[in-house]
């Protein structure tokens, strides 16, 4: 197969995956302390072709970097929404392991322990904060009472590089590549607001936009080449 139809293929992949980064981006727009994605895009020689994709394309997809742009915080009046001003990730224990994430959406569990929406257990400085009876407060610098009794802290952490942190599903992320989890030891808390997601409608549709045009015009490229270049190298090579 010709360079050409090579670099053309390569360039269509690379926009597939674009468009799924930009799909999840926009799915997730009114997700709770959720970060959008970048894409990045590398070369691969040609003597790698095999262990890069095993097959010849000049381009791949080297991943994608969250941006941990902060999002606008929005108040609720809710005392157990919370929100980090600054950097830093809750710490939440889940079926599949301990996570970390910037949805401060809480409540009171049954067993009375701090909870996330989809039931992952919020640690705090010391482990998993047992909820007395009382309504809950949680001052500025983590700390949570219930009642006139304090609970506990909110463990909130940072990393060196959270570029290197994983997607696990919304806004939660995992720490695979084995980052140390820095505790933040006078988080700035914002009780009562939620910080959303800081994915920008506008620019993601505008960005869709260029990449649907992108694969439509290498979609052409490639019946060209094929149907006409091709095609008519073939004739000429009949004919003599």
């Amino acid at each position: 197969m010709p360079g050409t139809q090579y670099i053309a293929l390569s360039a269509l992949r690379s926009r597939l995956d674009e468009l799924d980064r930009l799909a999840a981006d926009i799915a997730n727009v009114g997700t709770t302390g959720y970060k959008g994605q970048r894409g990045a895009q590398g070369a691969a020689d040609r003597p790698s072709f095999g262990d890069e994709l095993q097959t010849a394309i000049d381009t791949v997809a080297t991943g994608t970097r969250i941006d941990f742009t902060p999002g606008d915080f929005a108040p609720t009046g809710r005392a157990l929404d919370t929100a980090i001003d600054g950097p830093g990730f809750f710490v939440v224990e889940t079926a599949n392991g301990t996570r970390y994430t910037r949805d401060g959406h809480f409540s009171r569990s049954a067993a009375g322990t701090l909870q996330t929406a989809d039931g992952a257990v919020v640690q705090g400085v010391g482990g998993p904060l047992a909820l007395g009876p009382g309504d809950i407060r949680i001052d500025e610098d983590g700390a949570v009472y219930a009642g006139a009794a304090k609970a506990g802290k909110l463990a909130v952490v940072t990393f060196s590089d959270p570029n290197k942190l994983s997607r696990d599903h919304g806004a939660m992320l995992r720490n695979d590549a084995g980052l140390t989890a820095t505790p933040v030891a006078q988080p700035a808390i914002r009780s009562g607001a939620l910080e959303g997601s800081n994915v920008s409608v506008a620019e993601r549709l505008a960005q869709l936009t260029d990449v649907s045009r992108s694969f439509e015009a290498l979609q052409k490229t490639i019946s060209t080449i094929l149907n006409d270049v091709d095609g008519r190298s073939i004739e000429q090579l009949g004919r003599r």
